[in-house]
């Protein structure tokens, strides 16, 4: 009976720590599309002045342009995608593994 009582307490901190680890991780995710998509709509220009120079650049398959912007953060990669159209404004903004 013991046993299966410290069971079900591991069980619950474990999952309860699980949901934890989400939550901060969603907060972060919400805060990062936050920063960078106020950048969506304006000139890229003002992304370049911002941020600097990005790691690298290439044609999509629609023809816009898309600048990639890679960095380390605890030795985790980051990688945020900025799509530019033809008339130099930003349009799109995604990003993988930013903490």
């Amino acid at each position: 009976m013991r046993i299966k009582f410290i069971s079900l307490l591991l069980i619950f901190i474990f999952i309860a720590g699980c949901q934890t680890i989400k939550k901060k991780s969603d907060e972060v995710v919400e805060k990062e599309n936050e920063k960078f998509g106020m950048f969506v709509g304006k000139p890229v220009s003002e992304l370049k002045i911002e941020i600097g120079t990005p790691s690298s650049d290439y044609i999509g398959e629609n023809g816009n342009e898309i600048l990639i912007y890679k960095t380390k953060k605890y030795g985790i990669p980051c990688e945020r995608k900025f799509e530019i159209n033809s008339n130099g404004t930003i349009v799109k903004f995604s990003s993988s593994g930013c903490i």
